[in-house]
């Protein structure tokens, strides 16, 4: 059995303290309280009243009046309201085809689910205290005070009478009553007493229960019959007419009239059973057949119990939660005396050690402040999870909330987000509710709030293709001085609005926002608007301000939009602005840049080079050259580009590059001398000469075979000892060696750098010898030590060489003589070099005698000729003469 768990405690009838507790948990609990109100023609609308007694800024209550209902509720009207103006409601059953309701007076009404009255039957003067239906809703059993039980068919003439001498509290008849084996009911005053109709068509009673009091509920599901009397809930088995158990009331001290039991069933196993503040839910369970013995073949277990706040009237299953119907009782503020409150609806959660409020609702229904907690009944429809609250005077139906009910509760907390996402979500099952109308909304709540640019990046979503829509949106949005706003998200392609709405925009912006103006002419395509309109309200502008860039601008991408491109070439130029390259590659302007070659070049000089360079055959090298003659700074930068690219391209200006390197350029001139085999060196020499580029002569001597004056330049101008002899490295020429070192010879300086280098390319005994005895020579100790080192480096790579050699003499020796020894095939394929005949006689058994060559020549022993005495060694004739070279005997025979 679960451990009993309380939503708060219970708080003493008797004590006032407990009284005024009582009623700030009331206020704590109430989430939301629904208020029903009548209006023309006795419709009646619900909303909901926050109540409360004292004023609260904690922030949990007010976030927990912002939780949205579980359930909406409204009033049964129609023929109900006429019933109940002349009587009052004792009962009501539900069918999924209609109502069932009975009054005070001994009447009986068949109703629709809208509450009209579809039948009336007068059963007594007094109150009706039970109408049962079986699951067909074909029969009806009805009892009333006055001790009077009617069963009868509602489509047939079957009929049962009786009339007791005590008050029958309860009737229930048989779910399969209208199967002829089920026919069954039961009844409860005093006693409980079950009715079977027998074959004669008689009805047999038979008592299941007496002696604990009066009767006060019974439900039938199956096969099990639960009932409440005085002392507690039993439930028994009709098949084996077995009691299955007793679950006891726990609080005896309430009267069991004024508190009645509430009993419903789940499903064929479970029941529900409210009484005073307790709840348990029990379930049937088979027994175990070791574990029968004498007892009946099921047992319950109790898997759910607590306790509420308030006095339970009625219970009702909503999956896997429970629906209480609460009568509560508060103490009056200005009487201070306890008076009824109105009924509470509450929807719990049961938990397996605890249960959670998942929702409460305070219902203001007629005459409440009369009622006790016997007075309020709840029944539901299980098809529909429909929940009907009947009193005496007013009968509420409460359903579980929709998506339109969802979405209707976000609308009105404001919560337009929400609300659209859930309407696109459910856009196939909401009936009230239009996307389109929600985003409207939506929309006019930003816009009143003063989110305009949030109201109008919504636009986007919200109004789609509809272009009625967003021209209404765009005029609303210049009506409040919000154009800005929405222009960013004004549809561009699909769909495409009036050319007005765009201009109207565009005006706005140049009036106050050039930037902004020019952003939306390069963002919005040219056709959207009349071009010639907005080119014209730009130029008026500049007439004010001819030297605002941002218009010029503007100006420039409106004439490109208008296929204009030598104005907006020109003003791109004259504002040297980056997309004039792209202007001209992209409409190919090449033949209206003949004449601005200069600009191009003088602004971007890298950018208009390339794009001369790739397109020559658009304009031409020389049309480009005679462009710039004017500027031979321009002109050096596009002839040496071209230069990169191809060395002999521009091959004619190569005379008149060596100038423009000279002037503008030096560092790549000697690159230039080195790479060109067009630039004549006289001519070079003669500019180097008169700047005296010593490089660049040295080079262009060296060129033109001077290498001595080459390298006297070199010593005497740069005075560079180590230049100096890489140049005679260079050249690789001994008399310049030896010019070299006779200049050398007298300057120890120089002395020292030919020691550290000369010795792998002229005996340092040369230099060594021609040196004067007491001269003073820096470094000459670590000069000796180097050539000395350098001199045994040489020793040890010949060393080593010739063991390389050796080893690889050797080891080709070996494979020489491994390959000679192998075998050599012989066969009747194979002929006598010398006679040219098989070198296999045809006939195998004669005795032959042939001589094979390593080279693989094969001939007749009788065939070669007969060694000579002085070397007795047998070459291939062959291979000796080929060796002899032509003109040998031997050629001179095949000859």
């Amino acid at each position: 059995m679960a451990s009993v768990f309380s939503v708060k405690g219970k708080p003493s009838h008797n004590n006032v303290d407990g009284r005024l507790h009582l009623v700030r948990c009331i206020v704590k609990l109430a989430k939301s309280e629904i208020n029903y109100t009548d209006m023309a023609s006795a419709d009646f609308t619900s909303g909901q009243e926050i109540r409360s007694n004292e004023e609260s800024t904690d922030d949990s209550e007010e976030d927990e009046s912002e939780e949205e209902p579980k359930l909406k509720y409204e009033r049964l009207s129609n023929g109900v309201t006429e019933i109940l103006q002349k009587d009052a409601a004792s009962c009501m059953t539900v069918h999924e085809k209609f109502l069932a309701l009975g009054t005070h007076y001994g009447k009986v009404y068949l109703l629709d689910v809208q509450g009209n009255i579809t039948q009336k039957v007068d059963i007594s003067p007094v109150k009706i205290n039970q109408i049962s239906l079986d699951e067909s809703g074909e029969h009806m059993g009805i009892c009333s005070e006055d001790g009077k039980v009617q069963v009868f068919g509602l489509y047939s003439g079957e009929e049962f009478h009786e009339t007791f001498d005590c008050p029958i509290k309860i009737v229930a008849v048989h779910p399969q009553f209208v199967r002829s084996h089920c026919k069954q009911f039961v009844t409860g005053g005093k006693k409980l007493l079950l009715y079977e109709k027998t074959w004669m068509n008689r009805w047999k009673p038979s008592v299941l229960h007496e002696g604990e009091g009066n009767i006060r509920n019974v439900k039938w599901r199956g096969h099990l019959i639960a009932w409440a009397n005085n002392m507690g809930v039993k439930i028994l088995d009709v098949i084996s007419k077995q009691r299955i158990t007793n679950v006891p009331r726990d609080d005896i001290s309430l009267r069991p009239d004024m508190y009645p039991c509430s009993l419903c069933w789940k499903d064929n196993l479970t029941l529900i059973i409210g009484w005073g503040t307790s709840v348990k839910i029990c379930l049937v369970k088979e027994r175990h057949a070791s574990e029968m013995r004498d007892l009946p073949s099921r047992y319950v277990e109790i898997i759910f119990q607590f306790d509420t706040e308030f006095y339970i009237s009625g219970l009702a299953p909503l999956c896997d939660q429970l629906v209480v119907l609460s009568y509560v009782k508060e103490v009056s503020e200005k009487t201070e005396m306890e008076c009824c409150a109105r009924p509470r609806l509450d929807i719990i959660q049961p938990l397996p050690e605890s249960c959670e409020e998942i929702s409460s609702d305070a219902l203001t229904v007629r005459g409440f402040q009369e009622n006790e907690c016997r007075d309020y009944h709840l029944e539901h429809s299980e098809g529909e999870s429909l929940f009907y609250i009947i009193s005496p005077r007013d009968i509420v139906v409460a359903k579980e909330r929709d998506q339109d009910d969802h979405i209707d509760w976000l609308l009105e907390k404001k919560k337009y987000e929400e609300a659209l996402m859930a309407a696109e979500i459910s856009q196939k099952t909401i009936k009230k509710h239009r996307i389109l109308d929600i985003g409207l909304a939506y929309i006019n709540h930003l816009v009143e709030k003063g989110e305009y640019d949030l109201a109008a990046r919504k636009c986007q979503k919200i109004l789609g293709k509809n272009t009625e829509l967003w021209e209404f949106e765009v005029y609303k949005f210049k009506e409040i001085g919000q154009l800005k706003a929405i222009s960013r998200y004004l549809p561009r392609r699909d769909p495409i609005l009036k050319p007005l709405i765009y201009e109207m925009v565009l005006h706005e912006f140049l009036e106050s926002d050039y930037e902004g103006f020019a952003m939306l002419i390069k963002e919005w395509p040219g056709d959207l608007y009349n071009n010639a309109i907005i080119v014209q309200v730009v130029v008026d502008h500049l007439k004010k301000d001819p030297q605002n860039r941002t218009l010029l601008r503007t100006l420039a991408e409106l004439y490109t939009y208008d296929q204009r491109y030598g104005k907006a070439l020109e003003i791109y130029l004259t504002l040297r602005h980056k997309d004039v390259f792209q202007l001209i590659h992209k409409h190919n302007l090449f033949s209206s840049i003949r004449d601005k070659i200069v600009l191009l070049v003088d602004f971007d000089s890298e950018k208009a080079v390339d794009m001369l360079l790739d397109n020559e055959d658009k304009i031409s090298i020389d049309k480009v050259v005679e462009e710039l003659e004017n500027r031979p700074e321009l002109q050096h930068v596009y002839l040496h580009k071209l230069f990169k690219r191809d060395h002999h391209k521009g091959q004619r200006y190569h005379e008149k590059q060596i100038s423009l390197y000279a002037e503008y350029d030096r560092p790549n001139l000697l690159p230039f001398l080195r790479d060109s085999t067009h630039c004549p060196l006289e001519k070079a020499l003669e500019i180097c000469q008169q700047r005296n580029f010593v490089e660049e002569m040295v080079y262009l001597l060296s060129r033109m075979g001077n290498s001595r004056s080459a390298l006297k330049m070199i010593m005497e101008e740069l005075n560079d000892v180590d230049k100096a002899i890489e140049f005679a490295k260079e050249q690789d020429d001994g008399e310049l060696w030896e010019d070299l070192i006779l200049y050398s010879i007298d300057k120890p300086p120089f002395i020292t750098g030919l020691l550290n280098n000369i010795g792998t390319h002229v005996d340092p005994i040369l230099l060594i010898h021609r040196i004067k005895e007491g001269m003073e020579i820096p470094n000459l100790r670590d000069s000796l030590v180097k050539i000395l080192q350098d001199y045994n480096l040489q020793i040890l790579l010949r060393e080593g060489c010739k063991k390389i050699l050796v080893a690889d003499s050797l080891s080709l020796l070996k494979k020489m003589h491994r390959t000679q020894m192998k075998g050599i095939r012989v066969d009747e394929e194979n002929i006598c070099e010398s006679c040219l005949s098989p070198i296999l006689p045809s006939d195998a058994s004669k005795s032959f005698s042939v001589t094979v060559f390593h080279c693989r020549h094969m001939f007749h022993k009788e065939c070669l000729p007969v060694p000579s005495t002085m070397s007795p060694l047998q070459f291939c004739n062959i291979c000796s003469a080929k060796h002899r070279g032509p003109g040998s005997a031997i050629l001179e025979m095949k000859k």
